[in-house]
């Protein structure tokens, strides 16, 4: 009995200090927590003053993502001898020069990605890639200072396709107006005189116009993770079927070194292009402004992420 109770105690005893210990160990690992994002707190607002130096800053990152499978007498499938596959990539670059009077902001984004579905039971079938996402876009700004939050801007955008139909319809804004700068990374253009050319062959559908410009862009680095949002918006004076809008967003996280995982995504808004598929592609002839879906456009990839 004497040997039961001893061992008895002793087993709470043990108990008792593995739950000290362990509570001692958390109390321990969140103080180093508030010191490690006290820390972080003031490598960013240092990191904020070098940005906000004058001089060239450049920069870039971006996600590739891909997959292949291949599938023999699979018969659950539709098709159940197949090969496939995917492979896409996005590429965000900037190169931002800031001085005392002016400021001159540089930006690309592209997102290419191509899929193949070879159906080995269809002859006519093809074997080869064809494009899916095909996006590209480059902005300049450039921007005389009035005081640290406000400048008198002009800024040009292109943006088009460029593995099939480069140009067709390809779409460049060119405007002036002002910009404002509430804090280092965040970038906001509104533009009020602002012709947005269009290029196309289907000039019956696509027409240039004069209207006005919305840009906002916020970019940062916080640690192992990067990050890219932009929205452009075009309002056109001449009619609400000639406006568009744009909005990308990227996101990257640094697992080891330079690599790590990516996660983009898109949405768009453009009737132009909206009647232009439905009677082009879809052969709706009978299509029209006021009868066209003008459905909600969307991509989005994930995959592996490197940051040059």
């Amino acid at each position: 009995m004497k040997k039961t109770l001893l061992l008895f105690t002793f087993f709470i005893g043990i108990v008792s200090i593995n739950a000290q210990t362990l509570e001692e160990l958390k109390a321990t690992q969140a103080a180093k927590k508030d010191s490690i994002a006290a820390i972080q707190g003031r490598v960013d607002a240092i990191q904020g003053q070098i940005d906000a130096l004058p001089g060239w800053k450049k920069g870039a990152f971006g996600t590739i993502g891909g997959s292949v499978s291949s599938f023999k007498n699979w018969y659950a499938q539709g098709s159940p001898n197949n090969n496939s596959g995917n492979i896409g990539f996005t590429v965000n670059a900037f190169a931002n020069l800031t001085q005392e009077k002016f400021f001159w902001r540089n930006a690309a984004n592209v997102n290419l990605s191509w899929v193949k579905l070879d159906d080995k039971d269809d002859p006519l079938d093809s074997d080869k890639f064809r494009e899916a996402t095909d996006v590209f876009n480059i902005t300049s700004l450039y921007g005389r200072k009035l005081n640290e939050k406000f400048a008198i801007s002009g800024l040009a955008e292109y943006r088009t396709t460029i593995l099939s139909n480069f140009n067709d319809p390809g779409y460049l804004d060119l405007g002036v107006g002002a910009t404002w700068t509430p804090i280092t990374n965040l970038v906001v253009v509104i533009h009020p005189l602002n012709y947005n050319f269009v290029f196309s062959k289907e000039d019956a559908i696509f027409e240039s116009s004069l209207g006005a410009k919305i840009l906002a862009d916020y970019t940062r680095q916080i640690g192992a993770i990067s990050f890219k949002t932009n929205l452009s918006m075009f309002q056109s004076y001449k009619s609400g079927d000639l406006s568009n809008w744009t909005w990308t967003n990227s996101f990257g996280y640094t697992l080891w070194k330079m690599i790590g995982v990516g996660f983009d995504f898109g949405l768009r808004n453009n009737k132009q292009e909206a009647l232009n598929y439905a009677i082009n592609t879809l052969g709706n002839t009978t299509e029209t402004f006021d009868t066209v879906d003008n459905d909600l456009q969307s991509y989005w990839m994930f995959g592996l992420n490197y940051k040059f």
